[in-house]
């Protein structure tokens, strides 16, 4: 069931974007070469639980196995989603996809950047900035008349037009009082199809792009995704609300991109 938020409710949903935002600024502050992702995780549940909120993250429930055991994932390189902090060192020329959900106020915020560690080749940052402007072209098509498969065409054009593997199995979804909400929103899609975006929908767009083929694999700690041929993956998110007129972003890469400078993407 598909639940359109009011504007105060929409408005509860922008102070927990906003807070994820500003974690991942945090976290932008101690991204170098040297540190580990369990570090990482540690500045940002600190962040998150001393602004008065929760991380949705930890202990979120796994069908297959145990829960989610850290407050953000860290997907390195190859690593496209999921990936759980521990003791794995960043290293100059990495990539590290951070995703990051907060709970405040009864309502989830929801978003993840790709950091480049040091150095990073200039193909992979191509990836980067590529998969960065489809979330943006994707974010332009969420506007009410419009459907969901408006948005997935969209990012799907872009990214195939660059030769990148377009990641199927996971996708976007609803967001409100829960995390994941309907409905679903891929990646991939068909202009005109899909469900009819309506005034005070809220998603999730997060296109997960690949650098060679879109194959993924399963680690065997029952949350890590990877891509099958080892090649890098980028990640980027922001969640939503549908308008009239068009998309109103909730979530912020500003506090990101002013700690970055001319470092960002």
């Amino acid at each position: 069931m598909i639940f359109l938020k009011t504007d105060d409710e929409i408005e509860l949903l922008r102070q927990s974007n906003l807070l994820v935002g500003k974690t991942l600024a945090e976290i932008a502050k101690v991204i170098k070469p040297g540190v580990t992702t369990k570090e990482l995780d540690k500045v940002a549940e600190e962040f998150i639980r001393d602004n008065g909120a929760v991380p949705t993250f930890k202990g979120f429930p796994n069908p297959n196995g145990a829960p989610f055991p850290a407050s953000i994932c860290t997907s390195v390189n190859e690593q496209v989603v999921h990936g759980i902090p521990g003791d794995v060192v960043l290293k100059d020329g990495d990539i590290v996809s951070v995703d990051c959900g907060t709970y405040m106020n009864g309502f989830c915020g929801d978003s993840a950047y790709t950091f480049c560690v040091g150095e990073v080749a200039e193909d992979v940052r191509n990836l980067l900035k590529v998969t960065k402007e489809a979330l943006y072209i994707g974010i332009q098509n969420a506007v009410q008349g419009k459907r969901l498969g408006d948005i997935g065409y969209a990012i799907q054009q872009h990214c195939e037009s660059n030769s990148y593997g377009v990641v199927r199995e996971f996708v976007g979804h609803g967001i409100g009082k829960d995390m994941h909400e309907d409905p679903q929103v891929p990646n991939y899609g068909k202009r005109g199809y899909g469900t009819l975006l309506k005034k005070g929908l809220c998603i999730a767009i997060e296109p997960m792009i690949t650098l060679g083929n879109r194959q993924i694999v399963m680690e065997q700690d029952g949350w890590t995704v990877r891509t099958k041929d080892r090649k890098c993956a980028a990640h980027f998110e922001h969640t939503i609300a549908v308008g009239a007129a068009g998309a109103d972003i909730l979530s912020s890469f500003d506090f990101v991109e002013e700690v970055l400078g001319d470092k960002a993407i």
